[in-house]
């Protein structure tokens, strides 16, 4: 290792002392597991000490096949990626923490199959979220923002998505595939472009709701409050009754 640093001389400048010693300030914690292995071939490094640390040190030093080791070792010492859904628990933590008109960000988080019915889920920001078969019944979601988000096969029976100051939840682009969503009041909701194929919407108000580009294929959506002239008219064919 040694011989390889010190081939060409050229550069390392005026780091030399006047008995010919060359100056090397680098860190002697990292450089510990540098040694060890040298003694050894083994890769040692004691509790506390940074293996990226360790890492610039062998890059330093041109320690090729030590590189590779600490490549591995950092890899291995990287903590598991959670995918696993957010449970009804954590979230009611999280929920308590927050003010109640205060919007919560949960873009992007995984509640697949989460229990959240019965909650207070005002000005929760869900975008494009992961709602998969995920129970949200009896739920408060006046002002929730769900755009393209995924709740296919999700249960939204009974929901509140109306607010009485005027403003409006949103699932514009939102996958609502099978979700029942009966009795739930939705008036003035905005459903833009969303995909409702085979929803149950018995006994929802839909009154002022945007339903431009909507696919409710195989819909049931009497007996609900609705006005028929806001739906695309290729929709209409679709409906099931």
């Amino acid at each position: 290792m040694l011989a390889h640093m010190f081939k060409d001389k050229g550069v390392w400048g005026d780091k030399q002392d006047h008995r010919g010693a060359f100056l090397i300030d680098q860190s002697p914690g990292y450089f510990e597991p540098i040694w060890n292995y040298l003694r050894h071939g083994q890769l040692i490094v004691n509790d506390g000490i940074d293996l990226l640390g360790v890492l610039e040190e062998a890059r330093f030093f041109g320690m090729d096949s030590l590189i590779e080791h600490l490549k591995v070792a950092i890899k291995n010492s990287q903590p598991p990626e959670d995918h696993l859904p957010i449970s009804r628990k954590e979230f009611v933590r999280c929920l308590l923490a927050t003010p109640t008109k205060s919007e919560m960000r949960c873009q992007g988080l995984n509640f697949s199959g989460a229990e959240l019915s019965h909650l207070d889920l005002r000005y929760i920001n869900f975008k494009i979220t992961n709602l998969n078969c995920c129970n949200l019944a009896h739920a408060n979601l006046c002002w929730s923002q769900m755009l393209c988000s995924n709740a296919e096969g999700a249960s939204l029976k009974r929901c509140n998505f109306e607010d009485p100051s005027g403003l409006k939840a949103n699932l514009e682009g939102a996958n609502l595939k099978g979700v029942d969503m009966e009795g739930s009041q939705m008036t003035g909701i905005n459903l833009r472009v969303a995909t409702l194929k085979n929803a149950k919407l018995k006994n929802c108000s839909l009154r002022g709701a945007t339903l431009t580009g909507t696919d409710l294929e195989n819909c049931d959506l009497l007996p609900s409050s609705w006005d028929y002239r806001r739906l695309p008219p290729r929709r209409l064919i679709f409906l099931y009754f």
